[in-house]
C-alpha cells in the first residue's frame, strides 16, 4: 500500500514540473510577440496575414531605370574564330646514319643557333677506317709511282730498240715484243692511277660518314622536345630533338563558307590568348585554302602573328577576331540594356511602368553597343541603367534627363506606394518615441 502510495506521488511531482515548464514557455512566446514592433518583417513578404502570420504574396518594388532606344547603325564586320598556336618553323633532328649516341649538347628550352653541334655518336670504328683507307692511299701512291718508273725504262729501250732495227741489228720479233712489253707497263700505270683514285674516294666517303656522326641545327630556335638519351641506338629516322622557331606563330581556323568570299590575304586579326588575359596580339592572314572541306564546308585559313618577344607559346589556345573589312547595317543596343534569364539573352521593354521581358540574340560587340540579330525593330524603347536589377513583378519609373545626380542614377529599389501606408486594422500601434 505505502509502495502504491509513493507512486502517485511520484507521478503529480513529474507532472506539475511538465505543467511549469511548458506554462513557462507559452509566457515567454506570448512576451515576445507583444514586444515586436508592427510593420513589415525583416524578412520580406507582405502584410502580416490572419494570425500574424506573414503573407506569401510579393511585395510591389519600383525600380528606377533610363530609357533607351534601339537604334539602327553601321557594323564593321568580324569574325570570331579560335584555334592553337603553332611555331611557323619546326623541325625533328635526325641523324643521317646509324650510331650509338654518345654526346647530347643541349636541353629542352636551350636556345640553339644554325649549325650548333647538337649531339654526337660514336666514332671509333670510323676513325679506324679512315686511317686504313689513308694507308691504301699511300699503297695505291707507292704502286703508281713503281708502275710509272717502269713505263719510263720501258720507253727508254723501246727508243733503243727502233734505233736497233732500223740499223738492222735485231729482228722484227724482238722490237715487237719490246713494243707489246711497252704497253703492258703503261695499262699498268693507268690501273695503278685508277686504284689510286678508288682509294682517295673510299677516304672521302669515310670522312663524309664520320662527319655524319655529328648532329648540327638546320635553324635557329629554341629546343622543344628530346626524344632520347645518351647511349641510345639510333637510325635515320630516328629524331633526337625538336627545333621550334617561335618568332613567329601560325594558328590556323576553319571560316564558313558564307564569309569565305570576304577573306583577304593580309586581313587583320586580333589575337587573344588566356595566358594574359586582355592583352591583344597583331596578326594577318597569311593563307587561304583554294579548296573547302566537302562535309563541314568550311575553309582552312592560317593566321601569321608576329612574336619578337617570345611570349607566345607552342599550343597556346587562341581566341581570334577576324577583321574583314566591310561594313553592314544592324540594330544595335547599348551594353547595360542586356540582360540575362539564365542562358536566354534579351531586353526589358517599357511599357507604361511594367517592364516586358524580350528574348533576343545577340550578334557582334563593338565598343559599348551590341548587335542583336532579331526579334527586335529600331528605335523600340528599352530599360537602359537598372535592367539588371528588374526581378519578376517589380514595376519601373523612368527617370528624367539630367534631374538626378550620379548617385541617383544607378538603380535603386524602393517600397511600392502602400507597401509604407498604415497599418492593416487589427496590428498593433507603434509607440510613440519621446524626444527628451
Amino acid at each position: 500500500m505505502r509502495k502504491v502510495i509513493r507512486i502517485g506521488i511520484f507521478v503529480l511531482v513529474v507532472g506539475a514540473i511538465a505543467f511549469g515548464a511548458w506554462y513557462y514557455k507559452q509566457s515567454a512566446q506570448r512576451a515576445k510577440q507583444a514586444a515586436a514592433p508592427a510593420g513589415p518583417r525583416p524578412s520580406g513578404g507582405g502584410p502580416p496575414g490572419p494570425g500574424g502570420r506573414p503573407s506569401m504574396i510579393p511585395r510591389s518594388q519600383i525600380v528606377t531605370v533610363s530609357a533607351v532606344r534601339a537604334e539602327l547603325g553601321a557594323v564593321r564586320e568580324k569574325l570570331a574564330l579560335t584555334g592553337a598556336l603553332k611555331p611557323k618553323e619546326q623541325v625533328d633532328v635526325t641523324p643521317k646514319s646509324t650510331g650509338r649516341l654518345e654526346r647530347i649538347h643541349f636541353h629542352v628550352g636551350d636556345a640553339v643557333q644554325a649549325g650548333a653541334l647538337i649531339a654526337e655518336l660514336e666514332r671509333d670504328e670510323l676513325e679506324q677506317q679512315v686511317r686504313r683507307s689513308e694507308a691504301a692511299i699511300g699503297v695505291a701512291r707507292a704502286a703508281l709511282s713503281q708502275r710509272t718508273a717502269e713505263l719510263s725504262n720501258a720507253e727508254a729501250q723501246l727508243g733503243r730498240a727502233e734505233r736497233l732495227r732500223a740499223d738492222g741489228l735485231i729482228s722484227p720479233q724482238d722490237y715487237e715484243a719490246q713494243k707489246t712489253q711497252t704497253e703492258v707497263i703503261r695499262a699498268q700505270v693507268k690501273l695503278a692511277q685508277a686504284q689510286m683514285e678508288q682509294a682517295e674516294a673510299e677516304l672521302r666517303e669515310l670522312k663524309i660518314r664520320l662527319e655524319q656522326t655529328r648532329v648540327y641545327s638546320p635553324m635557329n630556335g629554341h629546343i622543344a622536345v628530346r626524344y632520347v638519351d645518351v647511349g641510345a641506338l639510333l637510325s635515320p629516322s630516328t629524331p633526337i630533338v625538336r627545333v621550334v622557331n617561335l618568332s613567329t606563330m601560325v594558328t590556323a581556323a576553319s571560316v564558313p563558307e558564307r564569309d569565305v568570299g570576304k577573306l583577304r590575304v593580309g586581313n587583320r586579326a586580333v589575337v587573344r590568348v588566356d595566358a594574359f588575359g586582355d592583352r591583344e596580339f597583331t596578326g594577318r592572314v597569311a593563307r587561304i585554302s583554294p579548296v573547302l572541306d566537302a562535309a563541314t564546308r568550311t575553309a582552312n585559313i592560317e593566321i601569321e602573328i608576329p612574336n619578337p618577344n617570345g611570349l607566345l607559346k607552342a599550343e597556346m589556345f587562341a581566341r581570334v577576331e577576324l577583321d574583314l573589312e566591310t561594313t553592314r547595317q544592324a540594330v544595335l543596343i547599348p551594353r547595360e540594356a542586356l540582360v540575362y534569364r539564365g542562358t536566354q539573352a534579351g531586353v526589358y521593354l517599357i511599357n507604361n511602368d511594367r517592364p516586358d521581358f524580350r528574348p533576343i540574340e545577340t550578334g557582334l560587340t563593338q565598343g559599348d553597343r551590341i548587335e542583336v540579330l532579331g526579334n527586335l525593330a529600331p528605335g523600340t524603347l528599352l530599360v537602359g541603367k537598372g535592367a539588371t536589377m528588374i526581378a519578376e513583378g517589380d514595376r519601373i519609373r523612368v527617370a528624367a534627363q539630367g534631374a538626378e545626380g550620379p548617385a541617383d542614377r544607378l538603380a535603386r529599389k524602393e517600397d511600392a506606394p502602400g507597401a509604407g501606408g498604415p497599418p492593416p486594422a487589427g496590428s498593433p500601434k507603434p509607440k510613440p518615441v519621446s524626444t527628451p
